[in-house]
């Protein structure tokens, strides 16, 4: 999949391919605001990552974390959120 950017305005969630293919990039060939990178490695899979948002102070905020884990359960009881991979888009 790649990297992973969430809408700080409204909790999306989509791919730099996917910004991309949708026109969102700018000259540095990143996506402007309120598009915000998630962290994570360059080559994450949702295969193998959960990628979570939360709203956190008016504005949504996201997390990879590898699947299945105990980090995975504490953030969701957290209230951190898993975006299902088929709502992964612009």
């Amino acid at each position: 999949m790649g990297v992973f950017f969430v809408n700080t305005e409204d909790g999306r969630v989509a791919t730099l391919g996917q910004l991309a293919d949708a026109g969102l990039l700018d000259d540095r060939e990143r996506p402007d605001r309120p598009w915000h990178p998630i962290q994570g490695p360059s080559d994450a899979s949702t295969m193998w990552y959960a990628v979570l948002r939360k709203r956190e102070r008016g504005v949504f905020i996201g997390t990879l974390c590898i699947r299945h884990t105990g980090r995975q359960t504490l953030l969701e009881e957290r209230g951190w959120q898993e975006v299902p991979v088929g709502r992964i888009g612009v």
